[in-house]
Protein backbone atom coordinates (compact mmCIF):
# COMPACT_ATOMS: atom_id res chain seq x y z
CA UNK A 1 0.00 0.00 0.00
CA UNK A 2 2.97 2.46 0.38
CA UNK A 3 3.96 1.71 -3.34
CA UNK A 4 0.66 2.12 -4.32
CA UNK A 5 -0.19 5.23 -2.31
CA UNK A 6 2.80 6.79 -4.67
CA UNK A 7 1.38 5.86 -7.86
CA UNK A 8 -0.20 8.82 -10.04
CA UNK A 9 -3.75 8.99 -9.29
CA UNK A 10 -3.60 7.55 -6.16
CA UNK A 11 -6.33 9.04 -4.61
CA UNK A 12 -8.55 5.82 -5.02
CA UNK A 13 -6.66 2.44 -4.32
CA UNK A 14 -8.60 -0.58 -4.05
CA UNK A 15 -7.27 -3.31 -2.10
CA UNK A 16 -8.18 -6.90 -3.22
CA UNK A 17 -8.67 -9.57 -0.77
CA UNK A 18 -9.34 -13.22 -2.64
CA UNK A 19 -9.49 -16.55 -1.39
CA UNK A 20 -12.57 -18.00 1.23
CA UNK A 21 -13.45 -17.26 4.69
CA UNK A 22 -11.12 -14.09 4.64
CA UNK A 23 -13.56 -11.49 6.00
CA UNK A 24 -10.85 -10.98 8.93
CA UNK A 25 -7.96 -10.36 6.46
CA UNK A 26 -10.70 -8.13 4.37
CA UNK A 27 -10.90 -6.56 7.80
CA UNK A 28 -7.43 -5.84 8.98
CA UNK A 29 -7.35 -4.27 5.13
CA UNK A 30 -9.41 -1.76 5.78
CA UNK A 31 -7.54 -0.36 8.60
CA UNK A 32 -4.27 0.05 6.33
CA UNK A 33 -3.87 3.95 5.76
CA UNK A 34 -4.36 4.79 1.64
CA UNK A 35 -7.02 1.85 1.33
CA UNK A 36 -9.89 3.52 -0.33
CA UNK A 37 -12.17 0.31 -0.68
CA UNK A 38 -11.72 -3.37 0.23
CA UNK A 39 -13.02 -5.74 -2.67
CA UNK A 40 -13.95 -9.20 -1.03
CA UNK A 41 -13.88 -12.07 -3.79
CA UNK A 42 -14.86 -15.55 -1.93
CA UNK A 43 -15.23 -18.88 -3.79
CA UNK A 44 -14.47 -22.70 -3.23
CA UNK A 45 -12.12 -22.02 -6.62
CA UNK A 46 -10.20 -19.18 -5.61
CA UNK A 47 -9.68 -20.46 -2.09
CA UNK A 48 -6.46 -21.95 -3.22
CA UNK A 49 -6.18 -19.78 -6.41
CA UNK A 50 -3.47 -20.67 -9.10
CA UNK A 51 -2.59 -18.72 -12.03
CA UNK A 52 -4.93 -19.62 -15.06
CA UNK A 53 -8.26 -18.81 -12.60
CA UNK A 54 -6.79 -16.13 -11.01
CA UNK A 55 -6.14 -14.33 -14.30
CA UNK A 56 -9.37 -15.08 -15.53
CA UNK A 57 -10.76 -13.40 -12.56
CA UNK A 58 -8.22 -10.43 -12.88
CA UNK A 59 -9.00 -9.72 -16.36
CA UNK A 60 -13.15 -9.69 -15.70
CA UNK A 61 -12.35 -7.21 -12.53
CA UNK A 62 -10.45 -4.97 -14.79
CA UNK A 63 -13.41 -4.88 -17.59
CA UNK A 64 -15.96 -3.92 -15.39
CA UNK A 65 -13.87 -1.85 -13.02
CA UNK A 66 -11.73 0.15 -15.62
CA UNK A 67 -8.64 -0.02 -13.68
CA UNK A 68 -5.34 1.56 -15.13
CA UNK A 69 -3.08 0.11 -12.81
CA UNK A 70 -2.99 -3.05 -10.94
CA UNK A 71 -0.25 -3.67 -8.74
CA UNK A 72 0.28 -7.08 -6.55
CA UNK A 73 4.01 -7.83 -4.63
CA UNK A 74 6.87 -9.68 -6.31
CA UNK A 75 4.77 -13.16 -4.78
CA UNK A 76 4.86 -16.77 -6.49
CA UNK A 77 1.01 -15.78 -7.29
CA UNK A 78 1.75 -12.55 -9.07
CA UNK A 79 4.94 -13.78 -11.02
CA UNK A 80 2.48 -16.62 -12.41
CA UNK A 81 -0.81 -14.41 -13.30
CA UNK A 82 0.34 -11.28 -14.02
CA UNK A 83 2.58 -12.15 -17.35
CA UNK A 84 -0.84 -13.94 -18.04
CA UNK A 85 -2.80 -10.98 -17.39
CA UNK A 86 -0.54 -9.11 -19.47
CA UNK A 87 -0.60 -11.44 -22.35
CA UNK A 88 -4.46 -11.07 -22.24
CA UNK A 89 -4.27 -7.46 -22.11
CA UNK A 90 -1.56 -6.77 -24.56
CA UNK A 91 0.65 -4.84 -21.94
CA UNK A 92 4.05 -4.98 -20.59
CA UNK A 93 4.01 -6.13 -16.75
CA UNK A 94 7.18 -4.10 -14.70
CA UNK A 95 8.28 -6.32 -12.35
CA UNK A 96 10.28 -6.03 -9.20
CA UNK A 97 10.01 -2.43 -8.72
CA UNK A 98 11.67 -0.44 -5.90
CA UNK A 99 10.88 3.11 -6.30
CA UNK A 100 8.10 4.46 -8.21
CA UNK A 101 9.55 7.55 -10.37
CA UNK A 102 7.79 11.35 -10.16
CA UNK A 103 6.40 11.38 -13.84
CA UNK A 104 3.42 9.02 -14.75
CA UNK A 105 4.39 5.50 -15.63
CA UNK A 106 8.32 5.96 -14.03
CA UNK A 107 9.23 3.02 -12.65
CA UNK A 108 12.94 1.84 -10.75
CA UNK A 109 13.50 -1.90 -10.93
CA UNK A 110 16.82 -3.95 -10.46
CA UNK A 111 18.25 -5.45 -12.99
CA UNK A 112 21.57 -8.42 -13.19
CA UNK A 113 20.53 -9.88 -9.80
CA UNK A 114 21.27 -6.13 -8.22
CA UNK A 115 24.17 -5.21 -10.20
CA UNK A 116 22.24 -2.37 -12.34
CA UNK A 117 19.26 -0.74 -11.65
CA UNK A 118 16.85 0.18 -14.52
CA UNK A 119 14.65 3.01 -15.20
CA UNK A 120 11.73 1.78 -17.01
CA UNK A 121 8.73 4.23 -18.74
CA UNK A 122 5.44 2.65 -19.58
CA UNK A 123 3.08 4.10 -22.07
CA UNK A 124 0.81 1.35 -21.25
CA UNK A 125 -2.85 2.11 -21.37
CA UNK A 126 -3.08 -0.47 -18.43
CA UNK A 127 0.19 -0.78 -16.31
CA UNK A 128 0.77 -3.94 -14.44
CA UNK A 129 3.73 -3.59 -11.95
CA UNK A 130 4.63 -5.99 -8.78
CA UNK A 131 6.47 -4.24 -6.17
CA UNK A 132 9.31 -5.89 -3.98
CA UNK A 133 8.15 -5.35 -0.37
CA UNK A 134 11.26 -5.15 1.53
CA UNK A 135 11.59 -1.86 -0.48
CA UNK A 136 8.85 0.08 1.10
CA UNK A 137 7.74 0.47 5.00
CA UNK A 138 4.92 -0.78 5.67
CA UNK A 139 1.75 1.55 5.77
CA UNK A 140 0.35 3.47 9.12
CA UNK A 141 -3.23 2.57 10.05
CA UNK A 142 -6.02 4.28 9.05
CA UNK A 143 -8.10 6.75 10.98
CA UNK A 144 -11.10 5.40 9.89
CA UNK A 145 -11.98 1.72 7.85
CA UNK A 146 -12.13 1.63 4.43
CA UNK A 147 -15.56 0.22 3.18
CA UNK A 148 -15.17 -3.14 2.59
CA UNK A 149 -17.48 -4.61 -0.48
CA UNK A 150 -18.26 -8.11 -1.83
CA UNK A 151 -17.34 -8.82 -5.77
CA UNK A 152 -19.29 -11.73 -7.46
CA UNK A 153 -17.14 -14.43 -8.98
CA UNK A 154 -17.94 -17.14 -11.60
CA UNK A 155 -16.53 -20.25 -12.35
CA UNK A 156 -13.27 -19.61 -14.64
CA UNK A 157 -12.22 -21.80 -16.82
CA UNK A 158 -8.44 -23.94 -16.25
CA UNK A 159 -5.47 -24.39 -18.19
CA UNK A 160 -4.90 -27.46 -16.34
CA UNK A 161 -3.44 -26.13 -13.68
CA UNK A 162 -4.88 -27.81 -10.11
CA UNK A 163 -4.31 -27.07 -6.22
CA UNK A 164 -3.12 -30.33 -4.96
CA UNK A 165 -2.14 -29.64 -1.87
CA UNK A 166 0.21 -27.50 0.41
CA UNK A 167 3.01 -28.76 1.97
CA UNK A 168 4.86 -26.33 4.74
CA UNK A 169 7.07 -27.10 6.99
CA UNK A 170 5.77 -25.86 10.91
CA UNK A 171 7.83 -24.36 13.15
CA UNK A 172 7.68 -22.06 16.22
CA UNK A 173 10.95 -20.75 15.60
CA UNK A 174 10.76 -17.02 13.98
CA UNK A 175 9.94 -16.94 10.37
CA UNK A 176 13.13 -15.87 8.18
CA UNK A 177 10.67 -14.00 5.53
CA UNK A 178 9.18 -11.61 8.45
CA UNK A 179 11.80 -11.80 10.87
CA UNK A 180 13.57 -8.74 12.04
CA UNK A 181 16.92 -10.23 12.95
CA UNK A 182 18.55 -12.88 10.50
CA UNK A 183 21.77 -14.87 10.94
CA UNK A 184 22.39 -16.76 7.82
CA UNK A 185 25.59 -19.21 7.36
CA UNK A 186 27.49 -19.99 4.26
CA UNK A 187 29.87 -22.62 3.18
CA UNK A 188 31.98 -21.57 6.08
CA UNK A 189 30.29 -23.76 8.70
CA UNK A 190 31.87 -27.03 6.72
CA UNK A 191 28.81 -29.54 6.98
CA UNK A 192 24.96 -29.67 8.54
CA UNK A 193 26.34 -30.26 12.00
CA UNK A 194 28.03 -27.37 12.04
CA UNK A 195 25.50 -25.32 10.32
CA UNK A 196 23.08 -26.48 13.11
CA UNK A 197 25.72 -26.73 15.86
CA UNK A 198 27.00 -22.93 15.45
CA UNK A 199 23.96 -20.76 14.48
CA UNK A 200 20.82 -22.44 16.61
CA UNK A 201 22.05 -21.47 19.88
CA UNK A 202 23.17 -17.55 18.44
CA UNK A 203 19.61 -17.29 16.59
CA UNK A 204 17.48 -18.70 20.41
CA UNK A 205 19.72 -16.04 22.18
CA UNK A 206 18.65 -13.44 19.52
CA UNK A 207 15.20 -14.11 18.76
CA UNK A 208 16.39 -14.36 14.86
CA UNK A 209 15.09 -16.93 11.54
CA UNK A 210 17.96 -18.83 9.84
CA UNK A 211 19.43 -18.26 6.78
CA UNK A 212 21.13 -19.93 4.34
CA UNK A 213 23.03 -19.41 1.33
CA UNK A 214 22.56 -21.28 -1.44
CA UNK A 215 25.75 -23.57 -1.73
CA UNK A 216 24.71 -24.37 1.86
CA UNK A 217 21.11 -25.42 0.76
CA UNK A 218 22.25 -27.14 -2.31
CA UNK A 219 24.75 -28.92 -0.03
CA UNK A 220 21.82 -30.33 1.65
CA UNK A 221 22.62 -29.00 5.35
CA UNK A 222 19.31 -27.27 5.60
CA UNK A 223 15.54 -26.72 4.29
CA UNK A 224 15.05 -25.36 0.81
CA UNK A 225 12.83 -22.26 2.09
CA UNK A 226 16.04 -20.93 4.37
CA UNK A 227 17.30 -20.06 1.46
CA UNK A 228 18.36 -16.26 0.86
CA UNK A 229 19.40 -15.22 -2.00
CA UNK A 230 18.64 -14.23 -5.79
CA UNK A 231 16.42 -17.94 -6.36
CA UNK A 232 15.87 -17.89 -2.39
CA UNK A 233 14.13 -15.37 -0.18
CA UNK A 234 14.92 -11.43 0.10
CA UNK A 235 15.04 -10.66 3.07
CA UNK A 236 15.27 -6.63 4.94
CA UNK A 237 15.20 -7.43 8.12
CA UNK A 238 16.47 -4.59 10.54
CA UNK A 239 19.62 -6.95 11.67
CA UNK A 240 21.28 -9.57 8.99
CA UNK A 241 24.61 -11.35 10.33
CA UNK A 242 26.14 -13.30 7.94
CA UNK A 243 28.38 -16.03 8.73
CA UNK A 244 30.66 -17.78 6.83
CA UNK A 245 29.24 -16.45 3.58
CA UNK A 246 31.59 -14.98 0.86
CA UNK A 247 29.15 -12.85 -0.56
CA UNK A 248 28.52 -13.72 -4.16
CA UNK A 249 26.23 -11.40 -6.03
CA UNK A 250 23.34 -13.55 -6.52
CA UNK A 251 23.11 -13.85 -2.43
CA UNK A 252 23.91 -9.94 -2.14
CA UNK A 253 20.57 -9.33 -4.20
CA UNK A 254 18.52 -10.96 -1.36
CA UNK A 255 19.74 -9.05 1.86
CA UNK A 256 21.45 -5.67 0.83
CA UNK A 257 18.15 -3.80 1.93
CA UNK A 258 19.03 -5.13 5.39
CA UNK A 259 19.33 -2.37 7.84
CA UNK A 260 22.35 -3.42 9.42
CA UNK A 261 24.65 -6.04 8.08
CA UNK A 262 27.22 -7.52 9.86
CA UNK A 263 29.65 -10.25 8.41
CA UNK A 264 31.83 -12.64 10.23
CA UNK A 265 34.97 -14.35 7.44
CA UNK A 266 38.08 -15.54 7.54
CA UNK A 267 38.71 -14.08 4.33
CA UNK A 268 39.18 -10.24 4.63
CA UNK A 269 38.77 -9.79 0.97
CA UNK A 270 35.19 -11.82 0.30
CA UNK A 271 33.33 -9.27 -0.91
CA UNK A 272 30.48 -9.27 1.60
CA UNK A 273 32.73 -6.80 3.34
CA UNK A 274 31.78 -4.18 0.71
CA UNK A 275 28.33 -3.98 2.36
CA UNK A 276 28.75 -4.67 5.32
CA UNK A 277 28.20 -2.29 8.14
CA UNK A 278 30.11 -4.08 10.74
CA UNK A 279 32.84 -6.48 9.80
CA UNK A 280 34.88 -8.96 11.60
CA UNK A 281 37.78 -11.18 10.11
CA UNK A 282 38.11 -14.24 12.40
CA UNK A 283 37.01 -17.69 12.40
CA UNK A 284 33.86 -18.46 13.01
CA UNK A 285 34.07 -21.48 14.42
CA UNK A 286 35.54 -19.33 17.70
CA UNK A 287 33.54 -16.15 17.00
CA UNK A 288 29.90 -17.20 16.76
CA UNK A 289 29.93 -19.26 20.25
CA UNK A 290 31.44 -16.52 21.64
CA UNK A 291 28.94 -14.06 20.56
CA UNK A 292 26.21 -16.15 21.35
CA UNK A 293 27.69 -15.90 24.91
CA UNK A 294 28.44 -12.44 25.01
CA UNK A 295 24.46 -12.08 24.17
Amino acid sequence: MTAASQLHGSDSVDLLVLGKDCAAIAEAGAKVSGVSKVLVAESDQLAHPVADTTTEFLLALQKSHGYKVIAGVTSSLCRESFPRLGAKLDVQPITDVIAVGAEEGVYTRPMYAGNAIATVKSKDAVQIITFRPTAFDAAAEAASAAPVESVSTETYASAGIEWISDSAKRSDKPQLASCERVISGGRGLKNAEKFAEILEPCADKLKAAIGASRAVVDAGWCANELQVGQTGKVVAPDLYIAVGISGAIQHLAGMKDSKTIVAINKDADAPIFQIADYGLVGDLFEVVPELTKKV
